[in-house]
């Protein structure tokens, strides 16, 4: 199973981004896909879930209304939009995988990847 994040960079404060996540092929049909993130000197936290159907979404309360989650099982990518972005969203941000949509199991999913670094300034 290989997660790989793509589209970090360096924005300012209220600009948006959008990250992307390549998945190998069986995971898309049997897992549920999301983000984590890991801001300096923090803890890994979650994001945002979405269903394997794509029919369900779920997001950190520090996210809802900013960022927005899908996924594209024919491309086996998922996406995380993120706007209105503040430089509390600085961190490395996490692809991965997991059973369940959603729920205390996201705290260590079954799969993640490499990261990549979203850099909000003020």
């Amino acid at each position: 199973v290989q997660l790989q994040a793509s589209g970090g960079g360096l924005v300012q404060a209220g600009g948006s981004l959008r990250l992307s996540c390549a998945a190998s092929g069986r995971i898309l049909s049997t897992y549920a896909l999301g983000w984590l993130r890991q801001a300096p000197g923090k803890e890994r936290e979650f994001v945002a879930s979405i269903s394997r159907s794509g029919g369900s979404t779920y997001y950190a309360d520090s996210v809802k209304g900013r960022f927005t989650i899908s996924r594209d099982n024919a491309k086996n990518t998922v996406d995380l939009q993120m706007n209105t972005l503040k430089p509390e969203d600085t961190a490395v941000y996490y692809c991965a995988a997991d059973p369940a949509p959603y729920g205390s199991s996201w705290y260590v999913p079954r799969y993640s990847g490499q990261g990549t670094l979203v850099t909000v300034s003020s």
